[in-house]
């Protein structure tokens, strides 16, 4: 316990109760939902665990300071005073990250470059030189958050963002963000226990993310490093062992996952995808237009999934949504269909009233992640549920 430090999880827009079950199911202590953000406490090795094995998670930081400021004079000031020391030398690298919230500071690159200036005197008035900064791969990426006059300083143990899991190396026209991805199949309650089908895979990022959870196999196992790796304290042998512990937590999985696109541009790119993440042998694509589709199993579907929206693919979307209303309706009984949609207006050619209605963010649009049930039987067609939005 005594080795316990304060850390935050930055995450995407209405996955903080996501993140923080995720975070509690690690076992971190002291578990606290802020806005677009979780704090939480653990010790070295569980900022380790963090980083590999969170889905909803975007960025791992350590905060070391926090301070009121009000001018960029009291900033470089306070940060000049810090001991620098346990995180730079004059021989590594270093980059800020910056944002601000506040009417006495309006640009997070100024502030960026007077907390640069800051630790850079400090290091040459005492040591007659001064570390280099390095904006692509430095050695230590500082973040620093100013929220009206209160100025944060962490470290940033992840490095570039969480959602590049490094599995993906093609992409289509409007790829979605892994974190993204994950966040909308916790939302859907998508556990591995029945088949799941996306029905407009794209380049394969929902199918490889419902693998990995039906799997439970860490987020972050293919990607290439976190920024914690270059620090002066990191402990290799420790990483390895909760590398090795997470992958001994993985299970079977013993039903389905399919994804279907009508592009063969986009099945090639799926499959490369999902190569690259070692999970062939759990997911199959085919080119299949979802239009002309039949439920392929008799058993219970879990469906999730990203049609276009309009933004950057042009498509008629009252027809196409009429489409997938009627798709659904007449060839998809016994089958709980998620999908994620900014074009809000849209939603109403479907023709069925959603069970649920979760609002969410890709990128900077405003969406929903709407839920159909689909009833077997007598209830064929029905969708009686009553609307939770």
């Amino acid at each position: 316990m005594g080795n316990n430090f304060k850390m935050v999880a930055k995450t995407l827009y209405g996955f903080e109760e996501l993140l923080a079950k995720e975070l509690r199911n690690l076992g971190a202590m002291n578990v606290q939902t802020g806005i677009r953000n979780v704090s939480f406490e653990g010790d070295t090795g569980f900022m380790y665990k963090a980083n590999l094995c969170l889905r909803t998670a975007i960025k791992i930081i350590k905060p070391i300071n926090s301070f009121l400021v009000n001018d960029e004079h009291e900033l470089y000031k306070k940060i000049y005073a810090m001991d620098w020391s346990p995180y730079l030398s004059v021989d590594t690298t270093f980059a800020i990250d910056a944002t601000v919230n506040s009417d006495n500071f309006t640009h997070a690159l100024y502030v960026s470059q007077k907390t640069k200036d800051a630790i850079v005197d400090k290091f040459r008035d005492q040591e007659g030189k001064r570390p280099d900064v390095d904006i692509k791969t430095p050695d230590m990426r500082i973040n620093i958050h100013i929220q009206k006059d209160q100025c944060n300083v962490a470290l940033d143990s992840s490095g570039a963002s969480l959602h590049h899991r490094g599995y993906r190396t093609a992409t289509n026209i409007a790829p979605i963000n892994e974190v993204l991805a994950a966040g909308l199949l916790l939302h859907s309650g998508w556990n591995g226990q029945c088949d799941f089908l996306d029905p407009m895979c794209g380049s394969g990022t929902m199918l490889t993310e419902a693998a990995m959870i039906a799997c439970n196999i860490p987020a972050n196992i293919n990607r290439k490093g976190f920024a914690f790796e270059k620090w002066s304290d990191f402990d290799e042998d420790l990483y390895e062992k909760i590398v090795s512990s997470s992958l001994q937590k993985t299970r079977e999985f013993h039903h389905k996952i399919i994804g279907y696109d009508k592009a063969p541009s986009a099945i090639e790119k799926a499959k490369d995808n999902v190569a690259n993440a070692n999970l062939s042998d759990y997911i199959e694509i085919e080119q299949q237009n979802f239009f002309d589709s039949e439920k392929f199993t008799k058993n219970h579907l879990h469906m999730v999934f990203n049609p276009p929206y309009g933004e950057r693919l042009n498509i008629e979307m009252e027809e196409f949504y009429a489409s997938i209303g009627n798709t659904l309706k007449r060839q998809y009984p016994g089958t709980d269909a998620w999908f994620i949609t900014s074009n809000l207006e849209a939603l109403k050619f479907v023709g069925l009233r959603p069970s649920r209605k979760i609002k969410v963010f890709n990128s900077h649009l405003e969406s929903k992640l709407v839920k159909y049930v689909m009833y077997e039987g007598s209830k064929k067609g029905k969708y009686i549920e009553k609307d939770k939005a």
